[in-house]
């Protein structure tokens, strides 16, 4: 070939180093080269996580648009970083033979710290980080990025007891610490340790050319752990690994998939034969879907997207499953509630009526009194759970309204006596106690529970709030503005938050899986 090859490559000194042994070997073939370096987004952003970055081959986007505008004639890349799916008119030209494929734990003075309870990890791969926690569940994980002599400064310059290295990146720099190993039991990204050329599909010369340095068993094992990487839709924001090697021809592919804080872990391995390969990776990641892989890939891609929905209650995982697809919710509880003790006096004389408006309510008196001794002639309560609860705990519910304004005037209508016994919070509501007072019917609070606000402040990304109760409205003004939707799980929170929201929707039932199917309504 006259023409001189161009080989267009990142500017770190990795890159610049595959880049070398890539011309090494064509030039040793007789052709000749011009390495031509380009600085990638992946090179500059260097204060975020990779997967923060929101762009597909953060690492080689820059030389895919270098090759299409025809500025170098081949790109070389860590195999690792390269979207599963190419470019239009690019292709993979070869792989070189693959180098250590394994991650390096560097360490600072001793390896002790494996055996403790407390240690801090240092990683900007979220795989690195879901295996090193679903092995260590009780370590901190700090993120590190830059190239690998800034990541290793930043560990020496900073109070952490390791950091998470691939083996290959510090071999190949002859720069690996004494004080480290390769960490056997952790399955390597896909195609990790391997160095892939691209070329244009349409350079045929070039083609023929790399294809001379092309290394057969690297390429037929990374491209079956690309390909379960593809099958299982992940990419760098997925904690993916998968392994594969040719021996004895045969096949051997070991991968896994986990969830972002390692405790959920999905794996497989697979032997075949070297002519049943093609078969090999989609059995495996097959395998892993049926085993609950999907729903974990679902949970991550919601993990990757924005969060437009938070409850002022903490929702339990089968509560977060009821969500359309495109809610990606967070909660938390906006109020904590502190049970009060009460006195004996409390329950002198037994009161006839019994107004209870809250599951915390009944849960204060039985941590203060027996269930016998809450015997009490007529209870009435607002809320169907609130009933069900107390018909559980203590006994029979006279009658139950789904507020407390229905309940107010029930009473007035009805009530056997003159006299009202109501267990509430230190915050609540008036209109209930006003009602009745303003119709002879005296209200005798009993201070059951305190309610305390507790607050965070949200996202400018989120669209709706769930309410259930007034004070979790007032705790949410606390903290936050009022332009989202107000998602209320009953007329009286809903009073509350349209003192503050334009937008106030009130749930069917008050329930919280009822708010929640306000909450799809909305988005479907």
């Amino acid at each position: 070939m006259s023409k001189i090859i161009r080989i267009g490559t990142r500017d770190s000194e990795l890159a610049l180093w595959q880049a070398k042994t890539v011309q090494s070997q064509l030039e040793h073939l007789g052709h000749k080269t011009q390495i031509v370096p380009v600085k990638s987004t992946g090179d500059i952003v260097l204060d975020k996580p990779i997967y923060e970055l929101g762009i597909t081959g953060v690492f080689t986007k820059t030389l895919d648009i270098a090759m299409l505008n025809e500025e170098i004639d081949i790109a070389v890349h860590s195999l690792k970083d390269v979207p599963t799916l190419l470019p239009k008119g690019i292709v993979q030209a070869a792989v070189l033979k693959r180098g250590n494929v394994r991650d390096c734990l560097v360490f600072k003075r001793n390896e002790e710290f494996l055996s403790q309870r407390d240690a801090v990890i240092a990683t900007g791969s979220l795989r690195r980080r879901a295996q090193w926690l679903n092995r260590y569940p009780t370590h901190t994980i700090v993120g590190l990025r830059g190239n690998v002599n800034s990541r290793l400064q930043k560990l020496e310059d900073n109070d952490w007891n390791g950091a998470v290295f691939a083996a290959a990146g510090l071999g190949r720099l002859d720069i690996r610490p004494e004080e480290s190993f390769n960490l056997e039991w952790m399955i390597p990204a896909p195609a990790q340790g391997a160095v892939m050329i691209t070329a244009l599909e349409s350079d045929e010369e070039t083609l023929a050319i790399c294809a001379e340095i092309n290394h057969k068993e690297t390429e037929i094992a990374t491209s079956i752990e690309r390909e379960f990487l593809n099958r299982l839709e992940g990419g760098c924001s997925a904690p993916i690994g998968a392994l594969a090697f040719v021996k004895d021809e045969e096949v051997h592919l070991q991968a896994v998939l986990l969830s972002l804080d390692g405790s959920k872990k999905i794996e497989v391995q697979r032997t075949v034969t070297l002519d049943k390969h093609d078969e090999l990776a989609q059995f495996c990641a097959d395998y892993i879907i049926e085993r609950g892989g999907k729903r974990l890939m679902d949970h991550l891609k919601k993990s990757s997207q924005d969060t437009n929905i938070y409850s002022t209650k903490t929702l339990t995982d089968d509560q977060k499953q009821l969500f359309h697809e495109d809610v990606v919710s967070e909660s938390s509880d906006f109020i904590k509630i502190s049970l009060n003790r009460m006195t004996p006096k409390v329950l002198k004389p037994l009161p006839k009526n019994v107004i209870i408006t809250s599951k915390n309510a009944v849960e204060a008196l039985l941590t203060n009194f027996a269930p016998q001794e809450l015997q009490f002639e007529n209870i009435y309560c607002v809320g169907r759970k609130t009933k069900r609860f107390v018909e559980r705990k203590i006994g029979k519910v006279k009658h139950t309204e789904n507020n407390s304004k229905a309940l107010a005037e029930y009473l007035v209508e009805y009530i056997d006596g003159t006299e009202v016994t109501y267990f509430c919070s230190d915050i609540r509501m008036d209109e209930l106690p006003s009602i009745l007072n303003e119709n002879n019917i005296v209200v005798k609070d009993v201070t059951a529970y305190e309610t305390k606000y507790d607050s965070v402040k949200i996202n400018d990304t989120i669209k709706g709030v769930m309410f259930y109760s007034p004070s979790t409205v007032q705790s949410y003004k606390q903290e936050n503005d009022d332009d989202v939707i107000a998602f209320c799980i009953g007329e009286t929170t809903a009073k509350e938050a349209s003192k503050h929201f334009d937008d106030v929707r009130i749930a069917k039932i008050p329930t919280v899986e009822s708010v929640i199917e306000l909450v799809n309504e909305y988005f479907q």
